[in-house]
């Protein structure tokens, strides 16, 4: 029975994190400015069209040139980004792919075309409530109440980074096994968001691209600090999944495969983060083949 709880419980959880797509818009609806959205992308695949690729400085920051054409967005805007280690970052993403362009394994392209494009329209505002807003479902701040190996484990591996999290930001974050959530202070929403204010657009896309991997905010505040790796951000947030795998078994390439693409995406994540509030530039100029 607890099984079967835990597993509706954690589903939705999920349900409530779930990001809407970024083009909500087109199917005739109106996009929710508070609602996290998909980084978007062309379709997944395509055939390689191109033999080199390149950067150059433009007057509007680094752009990259397949060949002799240079990258442009899903809405046809220039693909041009901020940093030139996130513009050679980009370049190998595209440098890196074989006969087929698959565009699925391009996060940091993604990432880029929205934050180029901004598909929903949203502000700095809209961005940091939405992030601020993935408190109420935190997968830190929900708690089993059985099994008792299971209340510990949650207890062991989550709580330090929960004090982390108190202690770093002088600010209080509940846990609950109610299927409601925790009760989160209005300070600490408020200190937040004045966190998050530090970072740029840029970044707080990144963030939120994160935010709706790992399925927490305190995660990811953890993993930008440093205080975690990609992995252990990864396997924290899937604790519960891990603990039922080890107990029960489960389809090894199923995991193995969702395991991967959950640290692909939050590690590029997580890089464009990174190389978005980057202030200084690196020394080459252009990416060669």
């Amino acid at each position: 029975m607890w099984r079967s709880c835990l597993r509706l419980r954690h589903a939705g959880r999920r349900l409530l994190n779930r990001p809407r797509a970024a083009l909500t818009a087109s199917a005739g609806r109106e996009p929710n400015p508070l609602t996290p959205a998909r980084a978007y992308a062309p379709p997944t695949e395509r055939k390689r069209f191109y033999q080199n690729v390149s950067i150059t400085q433009g007057e509007g920051g680094f752009e990259i040139n397949l060949d002799h054409r240079k990258l442009k967005t899903p809405q046809a805007k220039l693909f041009t980004v901020p940093s030139e280690a996130l513009a050679i970052a980009v370049a190998t993403e595209w440098d890196s792919q074989q006969d087929t362009i698959k565009f699925y394994t391009m996060h940091l392209t993604t990432l880029c075309n929205t934050s180029l494009d901004n598909p929903t329209q949203r502000n700095k505002d809209q961005l940091i409530r939405a992030a601020v807003k993935f408190l109420d479902t935190d997968t830190l701040c929900y708690r089993v109440e059985e099994p008792a190996t299971l209340v510990e484990l949650q207890k062991n591996e989550w709580d330090p980074i929960i004090e982390w999290a108190e202690k770093r930001y002088d600010v209080e974050i509940n846990s609950s096994t109610n299927i409601m959530g925790p009760s989160i202070p209005a300070r600490t929403r408020e200190v937040l968001v004045s966190h998050l204010a530090s970072y740029n657009m840029w970044a707080l896309q990144g963030i939120e691209f994160v935010v709706t991997q790992l399925k927490s905010l305190v995660l990811t505040l953890a993993l930008m600090d440093l205080r975690l790796t990609v992995e252990q951000a990864v396997l924290l947030s899937r604790l519960e999944e891990e603990y039922q795998i080890q107990k029960w078994g489960n389809i090894e390439w199923a995991h193995d495969y969702e395991l991967q693409e959950l640290r692909a995406r939050t590690a590029a994540g997580t890089l464009f983060v990174h190389l978005c509030s980057e202030s200084t530039t690196v020394k080459h100029k252009l990416l060669q083949q």
